[in-house]
């Protein structure tokens, strides 16, 4: 079946709904949902949004500054300018959908404060801002009478000329995209989605490590559609592990302990209760996030421990309560009484620094294509993101490719000419265990060989490892009916070999690429 839609959007999470939102008046569009509507990346982002609203202490250039240095002065400074700039009215924007920030008895935002942030400048809610955001948004999102949202459907690839039997390379300077082919999982049917404009907001890649506080569906399916496509992808070396996870063996994904608990005072030990920040940096556990998953891995693997301990206990009870209900209740669930025992915490990946490449106004190297959110590569972010920046980067982005697109949609029409998907000649895959069994060994490949810290041995080791499965995928998927399963393994494996690859290019220790074999040169 065809269907046709002036903007496709793929992924619903804050990228792609305050997107969707934003162009609805214009024309028809669809928000395609590889699950429900809440399962995105944001709606488990629990610290907050960064932007300068506290004008008397805060200003626009400390924001600047603390988000080049987290990234390690490789960000692209027009970038980390106009979201810096443009976050107080995107704020504006999220409020007028619904969305309640914490306030103080004045009346004013509660600010929070997380690493490598030099004021007090995270707006949140309670500690689950993303839900209330998610939430605020699903709520404005099925109001719209214009908004199409259809759930539990997989976007398989892209369309472009190479449908049309061009031959598209790297070099082919105008790839234009049509829309998309997209899987209805329960039928096994592939639709054929014709669109004037799409946006990929298909969020991160934490499934691709054994370990990831993202939930399952972030197996980097965007970044690896565009790819395929021939399109640019960048910085794909940078992933964050964020420091602190609760540690529960056989939950996935992990529980994140938010950095805004370290914020609040809270201090890291070792298993056997000494403190440890102390020899790895002087900001102690308020460090970046780099430094402190680094330094936590490290005492980890030289004690031999499986995690190390989060301590708020000298914190006022009633005080941790309030701030942190969810983690307090979760722990509580655990048998962990947070106001009186130490949190078990250790390292997971946790954001995606790199993705598909695209300009100020979200557009990727692919003519209408954009890209926004976590799947995207603004250069915001440079070697290492900022806490809490993501969130406002994706409305901000969000907000220019809906401005540049709505200029745009009317000079575009339908590629009526793209044939239907053709699966003549394929079965169903022969035994499901041989995609799990694939799927587990890229986990395995990815968190031992291409985690927190690397080598050029470990990332050959990868790279050798991989390129098996890479082979055994690709000739599965040739003689398989389309599934969800196979294409999310597909998508695993070649958001894996961009990780290794681009972290092979990198001759150095930046950012959150780590390397023993070139230890950080201080700029």
């Amino acid at each position: 079946m065809v269907r046709k839609f002036d903007f496709l959007v793929i992924g619903s999470g804050i990228a792609g709904m305050s997107f969707a939102l934003k162009v609805a008046h214009k024309g028809k569009v669809a928000l395609i949902c590889k699950s429900g509507l809440e399962e995105a990346n944001t709606y488990f982002a629990q610290g907050g949004v960064a932007s300068v609203t506290n004008l008397l202490v805060d200003n626009f250039d400390k924001h600047i500054e603390d988000t080049m240095i987290a990234g390690d002065w490789i960000s692209n400074r027009a970038a980390v300018e106009k979201v810096v700039r443009e976050a107080p009215a995107q704020i504006e924007e999220l409020i007028k959908w619904g969305v309640d920030f914490d306030k103080n008895e004045k009346g004013e935002f509660d600010l929070h404060r997380e690493g490598g942030h030099s004021e007090f400048r995270i707006l949140h809610h309670k500690d689950n801002t993303g839900a209330e955001i998610q939430d605020s948004l699903i709520k404005a999102v099925q109001r719209h009478p214009n908004i199409t949202v259809i759930e539990n459907q997989f976007a398989i690839e892209i369309l472009t000329q190479h449908h049309l039997g061009v031959t598209v390379t790297r070099q082919t300077p105008d790839i234009k995209c049509y829309g998309a082919y997209i899987l209805d999982p329960k039928t096994g049917k592939v639709d054929t989605y014709l669109a004037k404009v799409t946006l990929m907001a298909t969020g991160g890649v934490g499934a691709v490590y054994k370990t990831t506080t993202n939930p399952l569906v972030a197996t980097g399916d965007g970044i690896a559609m565009v790819y395929r496509a021939k399109g640019t992808v960048k910085d794909m070396e940078f992933v964050q592990f964020h420091p602190t996870a609760l540690y529960h063996p056989g939950d996935r994904p992990s529980f994140l302990i938010t950095e805004a608990m370290r914020g609040y005072g809270g201090v890291l030990r070792t298993m056997d209760g000494k403190e440890f920040m102390q020899k790895y940096d002087p900001r102690l556990s308020l460090a970046p996030r780099d430094i402190v998953a680094r330094a936590i891995d490290n005492e980890m693997k030289n004690r031999g421990d499986d995690h190390v301990y989060l301590d708020v206990t000298h914190k006022d009870p009633e005080e941790t309560k309030k701030h942190f209900p969810n983690i307090y209740e979760k722990c509580l669930s655990l048998g962990i009484d947070i106001t009186k025992d130490y949190i078990p915490v250790a390292p997971a990946a946790h954001y995606l620094c790199g993705g598909i490449l695209v300009d100020l106004d979200g557009q990727s190297s692919i003519e209408r294509l954009y890209a926004v959110g976590e799947c995207s590569c603004t250069g915001l972010h440079g070697g290492n993101r900022l806490a809490s920046n993501s969130l406002i980067e994706a409305v901000v982005y969000a907000d220019a490719a809906a401005k540049h697109s709505l200029q745009v949609v009317d000079q575009y029409s339908y590629n009526e000419n793209i044939p239907e998907w053709n699966d003549e000649g394929t079965r169903s895959p022969e035994e499901m265990v041989l995609i799990t069994q694939s799927m587990k060994e890229v986990n395995q490949i990815m968190s031992t060989y291409v985690g927190i810290v690397r080598s050029d041995l470990r990332l050959k080791r990868a790279w050798d490892r991989l390129d098996i499965i890479y082979e055994e995928t690709e000739s599965l998927f040739k003689r398989s009916v389309a599934s969800r399963e196979i294409c999310e393994l597909r998508n695993m494996v070649n958001v894996g070999y961009l990780i290794m690859r681009q972290a092979m290019e990198r001759k150095e220790s930046r950012g959150l690429h780590y390397t023993i074999d070139y230890p950080h040169v201080k700029k």
